[in-house]
């Protein structure tokens, strides 16, 4: 009987793991090659996944609820199967022979590999004590593990018997019941770790070029310029006090759409030094206008909401100033000017906040912007947004009119380098032609990265985006 296992493929750039929504199938059921087993919430997506291989599903290893990391063994398959019967059931299986001593060797040849056999055992247990023992401790016995033998040189047990391997030896019970540990057993020389000591380096982290990925001096100094080299990583989060003490509470764990919002957010707010513009459109004309084509967009299935006519508005505007159509990379000290105008809308679903991309908006009219979007916003609703329908977006519009509040600061959507947020229009006085007249005023805010934007040209603008809604002549005039 073959058995096969099951890993959980690569689900996308950056995504290491997911929450198991379903289990597909069930133990003994006869599953085909692509056929889904799985279906997985990962970031910002639910996904189905797919089997590799056909047979009959021997275990499940994992649970709806829990999670499942790539590369993980999820299912084991029966791939080999025969027919019994008229019933496919799996072949016979063989179940390997232990291995048997020979009688006719001699008693100091058997004796002789058992005492090396508890050699290796010590040499592993001592390995492994050294790597659990706290900074301290080793530095107080540094000279004594000065004077010993490198790793790399030949040990006893090695010039005993260089045939043998470390999978031939079983752990002496005492050991395999040694509580887990997160630290593991590191192939370098006490010079090696007192270096990576010296220059704050986790040697953990260190991944060894040398033989059996050994490290070496080179290696943690190559590591520890890396380090140094890269952005300043998002600030440790920190712990909270026990709130228990005041009273009642309740311990929920954070979805994954929420833990990547939170992480995401974080880092655009440490790497990102934003400011928010605000101004007012006057869209009592534009009002007019939607509602008089809003029956003939509902006829193609589309709505002709406010957030459609910005997403148009918003492309022109990026070709009007096309700073605002960038990235900036500080290790490289370039900005990158992008050709393409996708652009993000936020959508509001029960599991957080989706973000859909339209894309080549500036070769769309209003029309085909608003099925579009009308079409994404219920799959972001429904759990059918892919990773490729929320990726390569190049600003950002968030509406939350349809809730309330006059002006918000939206956070800059890392790496891009603005965002429009979209507050509830309203009827005010506006004085005009010497007398005030009820005019339909939209809030607008405008987050942008002071880095690449400076505040002028953030007025500049959001003042031409408030322009354009109230003379919708001025997208075709300039943009």
């Amino acid at each position: 009987m073959a058995t096969t296992e099951l890993k959980l493929p690569e689900l996308g750039e950056n995504i290491e793991s997911g929450n198991v929504v379903k289990v597909l199938v069930n133990v003994g059921d006869t599953i085909m090659q692509d056929q889904p087993v799985l279906e997985l919430e990962t970031d910002k997506a639910t996904i189905e996944v797919p089997s590799s291989v056909s047979g009959v599903v021997k275990e499940i290893l994992v649970k709806e609820g829990g999670t499942a990391k790539v590369g993980e063994t999820v299912l084991t398959v029966d791939s080999e199967l025969k027919e019994k019967g008229g019933a496919r059931v799996p072949k016979q299986e063989v179940a390997e022979a232990p291995q048997k001593v020979d009688p006719k060797e001699s008693p100091q040849k058997i004796e002789e590999t058992g005492k090396r056999t508890a050699r290796k055992k010590q040499a592993i247990r001592e390995d492994m004590q050294r790597d659990v023992t706290p900074a301290v401790e080793e530095e107080t016995s540094e000279e004594a593990m000065e004077e010993a033998p490198a790793v790399e040189e030949k040990t006893e047990v090695e010039a005993v018997d260089e045939k043998s391997t470390d999978a031939d030896i079983l752990l002496p019970p005492e050991l395999e019941e040694l509580p887990a540990t997160n630290h593991k057993i590191i192939p370098a020389s006490p010079s090696v770790r007192r270096l990576a000591r010296e220059i704050g380096v986790d040697i953990q982290q260190v991944h060894g070029t040398g033989p059996a990925g050994r490290i070496s001096a080179e290696d943690v100094k190559n590591y520890s310029r890396d380090v140094r080299s890269a952005p300043a990583a998002t600030p440790k989060p920190a712990t909270t006090s026990d709130h228990s003490r005041w009273g009642e509470i309740e311990h929920r764990p954070m979805t994954n759409i929420r833990l990547k919002t939170a992480q995401h957010l974080a880092e655009a707010w440490a790497n990102v030094p934003q400011v928010t513009q605000y101004d007012k459109a006057d869209i009592t004309e534009l009002e007019e206008h939607r509602k008089r084509f809003g029956e003939k967009v509902e006829e193609a299935g589309g709505k002709l909401t406010v957030t459609a006519i910005l997403l148009k508005v918003i492309s022109s505007a990026l070709r009007a100033f096309p700073q605002f159509n960038s990235s900036v990379d500080m290790q490289k000290q370039e900005i990158i000017f992008k050709k393409y105008i996708h652009v993000g809308v936020a959508v509001d679903t029960d599991r957080g906040l989706l973000v859909p991309v339209i894309r080549n908006v500036d070769a769309k009219n209003i029309q085909q912007i608003s099925v579009e979007l009308s079409q994404l916003a219920e799959k972001a609703r429904n759990r059918k947004l892919t990773l490729e329908e929320m990726q390569g977006g190049c600003f950002t519009i968030t509406n939350l009119g349809g809730i309330g509040g006059t002006y918000f600061s939206p956070i800059v959507n890392f790496p891009e380098v603005a965002i429009l947020g979209v507050s509830r229009s309203g009827l005010e006085p506006l004085f005009r032609d010497g007398k005030f007249e009820p005019r339909m005023m939209l809030p607008l805010s405008l987050s942008y990265d002071h880095r690449v934007i400076d505040g002028a040209e953030a007025a500049r603008f959001l003042r031409w985006v408030c322009n354009a809604l109230q003379d919708p002549f001025l997208m075709a005039l300039e943009g």
